[in-house]
């Protein structure tokens, strides 16, 4: 490296001798330049016209230092004249690598003599926000005596045609993923991407409309705050559902300057200010034919419409969205029709042979029974003989829906062909009555009398019984043992249910579940245990929650997780919950005439009991029959027990309000949570969910979650009570972020009525 390279002048005064001669001699050559202009300009001088160019056009010196700029440079180094940068040297205005890197290849040009021409150069100038790109040439500069005096430079910013090839490249890009049918998800999110790196301070969000025309649920947001997209995911589109949701409603793009005065904000300023985002900008995605598939949308942390330029964009993305939304679309439809039955809609044999073998290894993984039930229905000849093809075709459909409705969500049904269907049971346990249980329900469902236009149509079906491990350890074997009882069911007059155990006789029918869960009910079994919920900030107890057990006279304590799901299948939650809601209140009552203050008790209302027209008629003679004054019941229903019917929710609860009964929205943020279910409907207290304060306080999402919730529950003047809380750190995030109640073994476990009743005498003291 040449000694002059570490040589730091002080000033521009230091320049040499050289450079002076230099300097003299340009603007010698500039006045002698003008004489040859035309008559218009020639009193303009060449250096006032270099000071017009939107280029950069310096020159530097042997030892790198600024001789002359126009003024385009001097601006854009951050200077408010030319003569402010004279003298000065990269290192003087860039980090040291960037103007290291400039300072080495000036001095091999000088050194060289040869010109570097249109060098790409990334480079971030004073006051920009981004990187510039800009494309420069450098060319070494001599005196009359062909010695090196320093360089020339010229510069051009080519931001904004990277930009533009950055897009297009990253379009061609998309377009191929969408041609490889790449993962949706995966495709969107490289749109989002695509779009923020055009912009600046800007995060986007790609929503996917159900297949309802009801919800937008989670398309693509990868840098929009987790807690965030997950709040918003499932949001009910309507009239005035923040950007997205209204424009989903509308059809429209929906502009909305700031987020927290716009009216259509109004429900959900709650939910986004702890993000810090202000503005919001949403346009549908949109078939061909005008119908919504979704919403794209820009966020900005700025109170601000968005410019041109950026709706251009938007433009741009809906549009690419739309095919790879509509491709998918068409892929699923395609796939769909290859692995379902065109009458029925149910899956067929292509499905369950990929199916089948994987449900079978996730059993073998996991020491659990799958089993399958082969089912023929029968004489159905003579329905399409004496009624016609058509009716069969209806009588066929009916089956199919009532076998669907009867299995769970975990379970399958799928037809074989002609009337032949297979119905598969997984995820369950060791023991074989509550197969037996359900088999006969499958079975009474198929035996229902049909309606048709000529009379009413019996149906009955022969069905065969293989489970695996017991009777197959393969598909092939299961299917094949399984038909083979089935004509073995046949064989003894149709009708009935034979299980494959080598000699064809009869499945075995012990007491089933649902006969022990009655007698539990009915024989005193059942038992409450409390658990204490306190005020977060004095410690103090505020209310109890009661929560049913079974004491089995054989298997011991049945933990509720193995009964409650039973109850509510056999619809025998009904009994049990009308149970729970006498027993609770009768101890209400017994701790409040012992003398202590009386508490609220919290009880569990289940779908079930919350469709019975005479529901609140069962809440007013429980709280009559044990003189409970209403105020101190609160009933707790999850969001889905409201949802499924909100009309009749809305009326059940008014009966309930009207009794002076509080009301309580129970697990709230376990999987989806609706926001419009806070507004709509009457609750007194949102409980949140253990699963949002288990992180707590480590997990910057669930911190982000928690506090939109608690702000949006005091917003909407619900009283917030936050279950599962088992540390003092939780505890102390809650009382930081105003939540005003808590529940959770920090405090206490589920206790016996004696241990709650020396629990409040102990606080009185």
């Amino acid at each position: 490296m040449h000694e002059t390279s570490a040589r730091r002048w002080e000033s521009a005064e230091a320049l040499t001798a050289e450079t002076r001669r230099f300097v003299a001699a340009t603007e010698a050559m500039m006045a002698s330049t003008a004489y040859h202009l035309s008559e218009d300009v020639e009193n303009l001088r060449l250096k006032a016209i270099i000071h017009e160019l939107p280029d950069f056009l310096y020159v530097k010196d042997r030892d790198s230092r600024f001789v002359f700029a126009n003024a385009v440079t001097a601006s854009n180094l951050g200077f408010r004249s030319v003569e402010e940068i004279t003298g000065k040297r990269d290192f003087d205005l860039f980090d040291f690598e960037v103007a290291r890197r400039h300072f080495d290849i000036e001095q091999q040009i000088m050194a060289s003599g040869e010109a570097r021409i249109d060098m790409e150069e990334a480079v971030v100038l004073p006051g920009s926000p981004r990187p510039v790109c800009r494309l420069t040439s450098k060319i070494p500069l001599r005196n009359g005596s062909g010695e090196i005096v320093g360089l020339i430079g010229v510069s051009r910013d080519i931001t904004e045609r990277k930009l533009q090839e950055d897009l297009h490249r990253e379009q061609a890009k998309l377009l191929e993923m969408i041609a490889r049918n790449e993962p949706l998800p995966m495709i969107l999110e490289a749109l989002v991407l695509m779009i923020e790196a055009q912009l600046i301070g800007i995060d986007g969000s790609v929503l996917l409309l159900d297949s309802e025309g009801t919800r937008l649920y989670h398309g693509a947001a990868p840098n929009l705050p987790g807690g965030y997209s997950r709040l918003i995911d499932g949001v009910t589109i309507g009239p005035k559902v923040g950007s997205c949701g209204t424009a989903a409603w509308r059809g429209q793009t929906v502009i909305v300057e700031d987020v927290m005065s716009d009216p259509l904000w109004e429900d959900f300023r709650a939910l986004v200010a702890p993000f810090g985002f202000r503005s919001c900008w949403s346009t549908p995605i949109a078939t061909s034919e005008n119908n919504v598939l979704g919403t794209f949308a820009l966020y900005s942390r700025e109170v601000r419409r968005p410019t041109e330029h950026e709706m251009k964009l938007v433009a741009l993305a809906t549009h690419i969205a739309g095919i790879a939304i509509e491709r998918k679309r068409v892929d699923d439809r395609i796939h769909f029709m290859a692995h379902h039955d065109d009458l029925t809609g149910l899956p067929n044999r292509a499905f369950l042979k990929e199916r089948l073998a994987n449900i079978l290894n996730q059993a073998r993984r996991n020491n659990r029974k799958v089993t399958v039930a082969y089912i023929d229905l029968d004489n159905f000849k003579d329905v399409n003989d004496g009624r016609g093809h058509a009716a069969g075709d209806e009588v066929l459909k009916e089956i199919a829906t009532r076998m669907a409705n009867s299995v769970r969500a975990s379970d399958m049904v799928v037809r074989l062909g002609g009337d032949e269907f297979l119905v598969v049971l997984v995820h369950q346990s060791s023991h074989d009555a509550g197969i037996s249980r359900r088999l006969r329900e499958l079975q009474k469902a198929i035996n229902r009398p049909m309606r048709g236009e000529s009379g009413d149509i019996a149906i009955t079906a022969s069905i065969g019984v293989a489970a695996f491990p017991v009777d197959g350890a393969t598909a092939e074997e299961l299917l094949a043992n399984a038909d083979s009882a089935m004509y073995r069911a046949k064989q003894l007059g149709r009708n009935t249910l034979q299980h494959h155990d080598g000699a064809g006789t009869s499945v075995g029918m012990p007491l089933g579940e649902h006969e022990e869960l009655h007698l539990a009910i009915t024989g005193d079994q059942l038992f409450l245990e409390y658990q204490p919920q306190v005020d977060v900030v004095t410690g103090r107890i505020t209310g109890i929650e009661a929560l049913v057990r079974w004491n089995h006279p054989a298997k011991g304590r049945v933990p509720p997780i193995n009964f409650i799901p039973l109850a509510e299948e056999t619809g025998l939650i009904v009994p049990l919950g009308l149970w729970v809601l006498n027993e609770a209140c009768r101890q209400a009552r017994a701790w409040q005439d012992t003398g202590v203050a009386p508490l609220t008790i919290a009880v569990n209302v289940s779908a079930k009991q919350f469709a019975d027209p005479d529901f609140a008629s069962h809440v007013a003679e429980a709280l009559e029959r044990h003189g409970l004054q209403s105020h101190w019941l609160e009933l707790e229903v999850t969001e889905s027990v409201v949802m499924q019917d909100a009309e009749r929710a809305l009326a059940m609860m008014a009966s309930l309000r009207a009794l002076g009964v509080r009301l309580s929205i129970d697990d709230f943020g376990s999987g989806y949570s609706s926001l419009a279910a806070l507004k709509t409907f009457p609750f007194d207290r949102l409980k949140m969910d253990r699963s949002l304060v288990e992180a707590l306080p480590g997990d910057m999402t669930a911190v982000a979650i928690v506090s939109a919730v608690i702000s949006l529950a005091q917003t909407l003047k619900l009283s917030v009570l936050a279950e599962g809380v088992e540390t003092d750190a939780q505890m102390d995030f809650l009382r930081h972020a105003r939540c005003e109640e808590a529940q959770g073994y920090r405090f206490s476990r589920p206790v016996s009525p004696e241990e709650i009743l020396r629990l409040l005498q102990t606080q009185l003291r």
